[in-house]
């Protein structure tokens, strides 16, 4: 808990709305979307960037924590309090302003709190999108800060890619706003600021406006699921459709058969695709898209893909067993339902992984042939990006394992994947979930103490206060 008066003070800045004290109005802030749950001092709500800066500045000059929170929907307890109670929640859930289109410019100015579906929805009659396909629903700071991807980087890239401009306010004594909302693609007059606040989760500054970048909104998309003929013809497969598609390839995702099965268990309105119902052990989807409406005497996408997987099929050495062209709406559904049939699978431990993407199935072939030695009756349920080298390794362990009450289990499990991960495979701990509690002890033992020093020089540079879920 925190003194009486600090809390009257904040109220001040930000009104009665604007800040949360009693427990069960805190409690949605205090409880992440991946079982961890600290507990809040009090959870602050800006309506705007002059306010934000208010409680930081006054946070600051009382040396109480704040802990950012954007849509909470992270899963490395990047965005809840500690135990302690004594940390504040800081949460952009009410920086909803401004939003501001520039459809020459193919830009638009927006609060941090605005939540992505609510981006997309306000600029479907546009024709535009911001193009970052994700399973959950963020808000656009926290997808800033953590620099997400999501499954169609393989054709626009991440969020650092599609941002332009932002405005941060930094944790000082003054709550210092900067101004970094250029809306220019081309801007080489120095060092450009903004690179400091993506996808260093919101360590040196929070973000509470943004300027991205937007793409015409796809006419056309075809999908089909892929089996390939082995595990090994997963890098020939991608190589071929590239080669074949360019940038009309705008997905090519992975899905286990245990991820799959999962979401066919969890949810019943789904349709099993496959033949007989038999769920194959590894499978690809695919999507190529267009951004022009149909045109007389134009291919339909459809018999584009179908035409290139007969041609992949015809091949001599060829890395397709098996294919199915299907309805987007339908194959996307299954995609976007791994996640929550994994989670109620069992106990969730999941990791954020990428590598070169020539690596990914060597890893999960060594990792599904040592597993049963290092950890027996630890099921892996993987999905993710193939197309650039991501990977969501999740293993599932039953609610009623014995192990599960040892605090020790996962942090030893996690080091173990952690271990393969980058030493054995050259691969990166953490591909776009950034770095919170439950990444920091690898953050520290995998990043040089050079660079530690200079991040830590940095942060005491931009937000000398006690902010965000990890330190460096």
């Amino acid at each position: 808990m925190i003194e009486a008066g600090h809390i009257e003070a904040l109220k001040s800045l930000v009104g009665e709305k604007g800040l949360l004290t009693a427990p069960a109005d805190m409690a949605a802030y205090e409880t992440g979307a991946r079982y961890d749950k600290g507990r809040a001092a009090f959870v602050a709500r800006p309506a705007t960037t002059a306010e934000t800066s208010a409680v930081v500045a006054y946070c600051v000059k009382n040396a109480i924590a704040l802990v950012p929170q954007s849509g909470n929907t992270g899963l490395v307890s990047g965005s809840t309090p500690d135990d302690s109670g004594r940390q504040g929640v800081l949460s952009l859930d009410r920086l909803t302003a401004p939003f501001a289109l520039d459809r020459v410019n193919r830009t638009i100015k927006a609060g941090a709190g605005v939540r992505l579906s609510d981006l997309n929805a306000k600029l479907e009659d546009t024709g535009l999108f911001f193009p970052i396909d994700l399973g959950a629903d963020p808000r656009l700071g926290g997808m800033i800060a953590t620099n997400t991807g999501g499954s169609r980087f393989l054709r626009y890239g991440d969020v650092r890619r599609n941002t332009l401009g932002l405005t941060v306010v930094l944790a000082d004594e003054a709550g210092t706003v900067l101004d970094l909302s250029s809306d220019l693609r081309k801007n080489n007059t120095g060092v450009d600021w903004k690179q400091l606040f993506i996808g260093t989760s919101g360590a040196f500054g929070i973000i509470t406006e943004c300027v991205l970048n937007l793409e015409p909104a796809p006419k056309q998309s075809a999908t089909a699921l892929l089996v390939p003929s082995s595990p090994a013809e997963v890098a020939t497969l991608l190589v071929a459709m590239e080669d074949a598609l360019g940038s009309y390839l705008s997905a090519f995702e992975a899905m286990s058969g245990n991820a799959i099965s999962a979401a066919l268990d969890h949810v019943p309105s789904l349709r099993n695709p496959f033949q007989g119902g038999i769920v194959p052990d590894f499978v690809i989807l695919a999507e190529i898209s267009r951004s022009t409406p149909p045109r007389d005497g134009e291919q339909p996408l459809d018999a584009v893909l179908e035409e290139v997987l007969a041609a992949i099929w015809e091949r001599e050495d060829a890395p397709l067993a098996d294919a199915f062209v299907g309805p987007p709406h339908e194959i996307w559904a299954l995609r976007h339902a791994l996640s929550e049939g994994v989670k109620h699978s069992g106990r969730l431990i999941a990791f954020d992984l990428s590598f070169r993407r020539g690596d990914i199935m060597p890893f999960l072939a060594h990792m599904k042939a040592e597993m049963p030695d290092h950890f027996e009756d630890v099921t892996i349920c993987d999905f993710g990006h193939i197309g650039d080298g991501g990977v969501h390794f999740n293993l599932v362990v039953a609610k009623d394992d014995p192990r599960l009450a040892d605090p020790d289990f996962e942090m030893d499990l996690r080091d173990w994947v952690f271990t393969v991960a980058v030493e054995q495979f050259g691969g990166s701990f953490s591909a776009e979930h950034a770095i919170g509690r439950k990444n920091q002890a690898f953050y520290d033992k995998y990043t040089p103490d050079d660079l530690r020093k200079l991040a830590a020089g940095l942060k005491t540079i931009t937000s000398p206060g006690p902010l965000g879920a990890m330190t460096f």
